[in-house]
């Protein structure tokens, strides 16, 4: 089947439109774009390239994807954007290409739901099954792990990262990382204890959500040190994967991590 296009709709001849894509009344797809099967693209809907969007994606109108960095370092490079399969992009979205000095690329991978007037910055990195709601705004170079909720108008620092399954309550400020498995609120953030409910709706059981709790007790509410709150975790015999992954985003964290 070919693709719809809606006779007002402008078309980069450099694009790329894939099997039975639907494209609205005065959207724009630019030179460079390249849009995989099944994807409906909404009235004045802007996409500019170099951008590649996978399969069956909905990006509804007014929305602006691939455009430049708001990064004054920015020359005009040749940056891009990746986009996975099954994502939801409502009204106003706004997401820009990568930077060189970031690597160039910014990243959304699947299914993931982007709610109105939602900001993707330069060179960010989003995982998978992602709820941003309306307003979240990521500055440059942050990274957000699968499974993670970010309430309405909550923004994150450049270069913070939100760990998976984590939840920031709305109007949530962020500056610094938000481990794994977490609830965080405020601003600045600080922990609310861990996302049991969320934990449970992904089926992650409920042995290893009493580790993490048993972790989160010891790393965050004992008063110690956290780099010794992390050898006694592991020293407890915590062994999930999960706590694996837990003091592993803890040792890697570059911002500093979010507490109690």
């Amino acid at each position: 089947m070919s693709a719809s296009i809606h006779p007002t709709a402008i078309v980069d001849p450099s694009a790329i439109i894939g099997t039975d894509c639907k494209i609205g009344p005065y959207a724009v797809i630019g030179a460079n774009v390249e849009l995989g099967d099944y994807c409906q693209i909404a009235a004045h809907a802007v996409l500019e390239g170099p951008t590649r969007i996978g399969s069956h994606n909905h990006i509804f109108q007014f929305a602006s994807v691939g455009t430049a960095p708001q990064d004054l370092g920015y020359k005009g490079e040749p940056t891009a954007l990746e986009i996975g399969s099954h994502n939801t992009l409502r009204e106003f979205v706004t997401v820009n290409r990568g930077t060189v000095k970031g690597g160039g690329v910014t990243r959304i991978g699947s299914h993931n739901l982007l709610m109105a007037y939602c900001h993707v910055a330069h060179d960010c990195c989003i995982g998978d099954q992602v709820v941003m709601a309306n307003a979240a705004t990521l500055a440059g170079h942050v990274c957000i792990e699968d499974h993670a909720i970010l309430g309405g108008l909550s923004a994150v620092h450049q270069f913070a990262r939100i760990g998976s399954h984590a939840i920031l309550g709305g109007g949530t400020m962020a500056p610094l990382d938000i481990p794994p498995y977490m609830m965080a609120a405020g601003n600045h953030a600080s922990l609310h204890g861990i996302n049991v409910r969320g934990l449970a709706r992904r089926g992650i059981s409920r042995e290893t959500i009493l580790q993490i709790k048993r972790a989160y007790r010891i790393l965050f509410r004992s008063g110690q040190r956290l780099d010794d709150a992390m050898e006694e975790v592991r020293q407890r015999g915590l062994d999930a994967p999960e706590i694996a992954h837990l003091l592993d985003f803890i040792q890697n964290s570059k911002r500093g991590i979010t507490r109690p």
